[in-house]
């Protein structure tokens, strides 16, 4: 099995790395391979709302970034993480990009990372680290993906590299969260071919225009 971690964060080595690394420990310590791409400090552009994606529904974005390369690693992956900072009460400019326009193509494309196990995980310095934390898993419900929780909400803090390591809480946080990660990664492997996954369902649009 496979687990791609995006980290948000322009500090490739900074706090929402080592945020990613607690939970990616817990995956490899059970021979899960983990891949960290860093996001936070690449030139990505947002969703023009083009819809280009839905009239070619072959699972790119007409952008031709990394996002398309970013697309394909999810594909192909067994679960997702989303690692990021927290930037006025939000995630960072370049994840929200990135995963504007990667979840879309995914919506376009048959729901391409349905039934993934997806999590999320906010770095803080003080305030602002739940509503990040909630816009994450906006993008992973959307997705259709299955999310485990861990004894508390998924938020570390920190300010200086490395000071989330001294956050005995949300490291217990994220290390119980790598567990019930594995652990709903190996059900979902031991069930496949066992139970029927529900039947896939194009979206539903609606407006309130009248």
């Amino acid at each position: 099995m496979k687990v791609v971690a995006f980290n948000g964060s322009p500090r490739k080595e900074g706090n929402t790395y080592e945020a990613i690394k607690l939970v990616a420990d817990q995956l490899i310590a059970e021979n899960i391979e983990v891949e960290i791409i860093q996001v936070g400090n690449k030139n990505i552009k947002g969703c023009t709302a083009c819809n280009h994606c839905f009239k070619s529904r072959d699972e790119r974005c007409i952008i031709d970034d990394d996002v398309n390369e970013w697309i394909q690693k999810m594909k192909e992956a067994d679960g997702i993480i989303l690692g990021s900072p927290v930037h006025f009460s939000d995630i960072s400019a370049e994840m929200k990009a990135f995963l504007d326009r990667a979840i879309y193509v995914g919506s376009a494309n048959n729901s391409l990372y349905r039934h993934k196990v997806g999590v999320g995980i906010a770095a803080v310095r003080r305030s602002g680290g739940l509503p990040a934390f909630n816009q994450l898993n906006n993008y992973l419900t959307y997705a259709e993906m299955v999310i485990p929780g861990s004894n508390y909400w998924n938020v570390i803090y920190g300010r200086a590299p490395k000071e989330v390591l001294q956050d005995e809480e949300g490291k217990q946080i994220l290390r119980i969260l790598g567990k019930n990660m594995v652990w709903l990664l190996k059900l979902i492997e031991f069930g496949e071919g066992k139970v029927q996954k529900p039947e896939y369902e194009r979206k539903v649009y609606t407006h309130f225009i009248r």
